[in-house]
């Protein structure tokens, strides 16, 4: 509805502003973008239910096959990017956790608030300028498949998945050390510590396992929204990406597209999640459902 109510048409941006009227109109009538808007609507939800998601009006090939083509380079990037921010993340929050309320403590706090307020574009130009431009140490921008080989691969995204990872690393910090406090002050914990257990047993193997599920729960919530909400930052590394390909297809209007994308999106980010509920009893055998004897 949002992308019908802002002013311009595939038809005039396919004939161009030189077009007459009457060519328009006669376009849009053969792309049958005459027909109320939410007739337009149910006919591709149609489509939907028998694994039609459209035709692109500018790419000349299925809405799919064009959603597929683009899909690689988001996938990897949003990896590259979870990764990065587990990396960072989980050690800074635990070691936050164990030198609560000191200077430490404050200066992780500090430094996570400081990524979550930089945005993931600004930052990455940040990186253009140090490691590309004076460093050259990496490329501005682009994109090399796998097959081109895995460091080709990955010095592309290295900058875009530090830019992305860096922000998501902020508020999996945050999560962890809050989650890992609250933990440390149960009587468990504080019974293993009597028994003279080792430090580093009662954190990594009693706190954090069952510190986990928040935890858990929002790395399953930033990669959603790393594969969603990559956008801007694909285009500024040029990456092309399902990012790229939703802007590029709202500058052009290519209505089914953009409802194909955001589809596609939506039911990643429900999947990730119902993975993620999954994976609760995985690790903390309390939630498993138990069968009625």
């Amino acid at each position: 509805m949002i992308i019908h109510l802002t002013p311009g048409d595939p038809a005039s941006v396919i004939l161009g502003p030189d077009a007459s009227k009457e060519d328009v109109e006669q376009l849009k009538e053969e792309l049958g973008l005459n027909a109320p808007v939410y007739q337009q609507y149910f006919i591709w939800v149609g489509g939907v239910f028998q694994g039609d998601l459209g035709d692109s009006f500018f790419m000349d090939k299925p809405v799919v096959e064009a959603i597929f083509e683009h899909l690689a380079p988001t996938i990897s990037l949003a990896i590259l990017a979870q990764l990065t921010a587990v990396i960072i993340a989980i050690p800074l929050g635990i070691m936050a956790a164990r030198k609560r309320g000191t200077a430490t403590d404050q200066a992780f706090m500090g430094l996570s608030l400081l990524g979550i307020s930089i945005p993931h574009f600004l930052f990455g130009l940040f990186l253009i300028i140090i490691f590309a431009i004076n460093l050259k140490m990496l490329p501005v921008a682009g994109y090399q498949p796998l097959s081109a080989g895995l460091w080709e691969h990955i010095k592309y995204l290295i900058m875009p998945a530090i830019a992305l990872g860096t922000g998501q690393a902020a508020l999996i910090s945050r999560m962890t050390r809050s989650s890992m406090v609250e933990t440390l002050n149960l009587n468990f914990i504080k019974t293993a510590r009597a028994k003279g257990l080792h430090e580093r047993k009662v954190i990594y193997k009693h706190t954090l396992r069952n510190a986990f599920i928040p935890i858990l729960t929002v790395l399953g919530q930033t990669f959603g929204m790393l594969v969603a909400g990559a956008a801007v930052t694909e285009t500024v590394f040029n990456i092309p990406g399902i990012g790229q390909l939703i802007i590029n297809s709202v500058e052009r209007r290519d209505y089914a597209v953009i409802q194909g994308t955001v589809l596609m999106v939506t039911v990643t980010y429900v999947l990730i999640n119902l993975l993620v509920d999954l994976l609760y009893g995985v690790i903390d055998p309390r939630v498993r459902l138990k069968k009625d004897a």
